[in-house]
């Protein structure tokens, strides 16, 4: 059993401004959390929302850029552990499409294998939609947003 998260959200920022939101470690930190991200193909960097037994989760997603194309897409390894120590490898990838005076965001999260995997795919699924929301209001306050699940 294979799951994959995919959201799309449409901002009607230009994708230069939605971009930056996406590679700019300060500007991260407002809508997702803290990290030392730099949009640096082979950047390593990490996140870290603290430890979830009820997921498994030893609480630090290790992360690497695998793709940097400016405005278009953006790809980084989303790895973490279990508390037992056990790996887990995903993906997550970007697209910006620049469309009716805006940009349409789309993430795609892959790599969810597994039954084991079940409980914190049910928790980031919600949750990666929650902070594309919060991104929204990052960018703009007063900023309407369509979003499809």
């Amino acid at each position: 059993m294979t799951k994959i998260i995919q959201h799309q959200i449409f901002y009607p920022n230009p994708a230069a401004e939605v971009w930056e939101y996406l590679t700019v470690s300060e500007l991260i930190a407002q809508w997702l959390m803290p990290t030392d991200f730099k949009a640096v193909v082979g950047h390593e960097f990490q996140f870290k929302p603290g430890c979830m037994p009820d997921c498994d989760f030893d609480g630090t997603f290790y992360c690497k850029v695998l793709e940097v194309t400016p405005y278009k897409t953006l790809s980084y390894s989303w790895n973490f552990k279990s508390i037992s120590g056990k790996l887990n490898t995903s993906i997550v990838n970007w697209t910006l499409t620049e469309k009716d005076n805006g940009t349409e965001l789309l993430l795609v999260h892959r790599g969810f294998e597994g039954e084991q995997m079940l409980p914190i795919f049910n928790l980031m699924n919600p949750g990666w939609l929650q902070h594309m929301q919060k991104l929204s209001e990052s960018l703009d306050p007063e900023t309407n947003l369509t979003a499809s699940i």
